[in-house]
């Protein structure tokens, strides 16, 4: 059967979330490995979604996604950031991940090298792969998750085409400066390349960290493809509803993809979205407040085990340090506290092209409910006693 099984999936691995998550229902263990919430979003977007069911919107949506929901994506842009967008720059995907797919199709040419931010999220090298280019790594170096502007200069050539950003970041938490945005920014227009900046955690910042979008700086509204998501801002992850934001040649390229793969998005969901964004304000507020203290929860309770958090600025990840000489390494850690401890973890060295240091810590994702956290560090406290 072999013969038949494109050679473009030689060597491609099976997603770690997929495995993770496997054995954390295989040994009943407490999962702090994906990173999805494990409790709903709010419920008056419930309410919407139904209203919209009951009005007959159930059938195709428009490939590139309905009118009201491009609108609100489009005022909440300009009411935030200042970004002035209409329907022509936005494409509505099944989840930002296809439009981190759609967008490296749409792009690469074979040979075409791309730059990632190493640890990275991992659907990223297998896209570029899938599309032909070529990843090359700059790391993000522990505990502050800073890159060497020179390492990301050495790493571009002539065969460059893409630098990927993912702001704030998954998995290290890392909300990039405004002056790290503009020296990549420079980079990209001293040697013409175009920004993917995934930016799905952009309303989860914590200690009045600001989040800056890489557009908004000087020279990258021509060169930047932007994509946010519906699930992460609202907690619905599993509606799967994403988003492009990019010129109108560049939406056109994407939808060019887009309209061979899923061809349209989850009408309902879509139809529900776009009111949410209207509520913004109101929710915002509640939605850092809440992460905030599940992130405070997480790092204080972490303190007094053997494994040390690294404090992220963003998302709802966090990096821990696994104690020295205790495991082999972090896959070696990640196994043992699933099977030994029952509970579950990421292994960060899957997200590492270069570097080494991602075997020394463990990714914890903090999107649970309170009593999953207090469970899950408890079981770390009895490590080592």
């Amino acid at each position: 059967m072999q013969k038949f099984i494109s050679e473009k999936l030689n060597g491609m691995p099976v997603s770690i979330f997929s495995t993770i998550s496997k054995l954390a229902l295989e040994y009943n263990a407490v999962n702090l490995g994906q990173g999805f919430p494990d409790f709903n979003g709010p419920e008056w977007i419930f309410d919407f979604a139904l209203e919209a069911m009951k009005e007959g919107k159930n059938q195709y949506a428009p490939s590139v996604g309905i009118h009201s929901l491009k609108e609100s994506i489009a005022k909440y842009q300009k009411k935030y950031y200042d970004i002035d967008l209409n329907e022509e720059n936005i494409l509505i995907t099944a989840g930002a991940t296809e439009s981190l797919y759609v967008t490296f199709q749409a792009l690469l040419n074979k040979g075409d090298e791309v730059i990632l931010f190493e640890p990275y999220y991992d659907s990223y090298f297998a896209d570029v792969t899938l599309a032909g280019g070529k990843p090359k790594f700059v790391t993000l170096r522990k505990p502050t998750f800073d890159f060497d502007y020179a390492e990301l200069e050495n790493a571009i050539t002539e065969k460059t085409k893409l630098i990927v950003l993912n702001n704030p970041h998954n998995p290290t938490g890392k909300v990039f400066s405004k002056e790290q945005l503009n020296f990549i920014a420079s980079m990209a227009v001293k040697h013409d390349l175009m920004i993917v900046s995934d930016e799905v955690y952009e309303f989860l910042t914590f200690d009045d960290v600001k989040h800056t979008p890489i557009v908004t700086l000087p020279g990258m509204k021509e060169r930047t493809v932007t994509i946010s998501s519906c699930g992460k801002t609202f907690g619905f992850t599993g509606w799967k509803i994403g988003y492009a934001m990019a010129e109108p040649e560049i939406i056109t390229a994407l939808n060019g993809i887009h309209q061979w793969t899923t061809f349209a998005v989850n009408t309902p969901g879509q139809h529900a979205m776009a009111r949410a964004f209207h509520q913004l304000d109101d929710y915002l507020p509640e939605f850092r407040m809440l992460y905030q203290q599940k992130r405070d929860l997480v790092y204080n309770a972490l303190k007094e085990t053997s494994f040390k958090p690294i404090k992220p600025d963003g998302s709802y990840f966090m990096m821990a340090e696994i104690p020295a000489g205790r495991f082999e390494s972090d896959i070696d850690a990640s196994m043992k506290l699933i099977k030994e401890l029952g509970v579950a973890t990421i292994p960060p060295s899957v997200f590492y092209g270069k570097s080494d240091e991602g075997k020394s810590m463990l990714r914890i994702c903090f999107a649970k409910r309170d009593e999953t956290l207090i469970e899950g560090v408890k079981r770390l406290k009895t490590f080592g006693s």
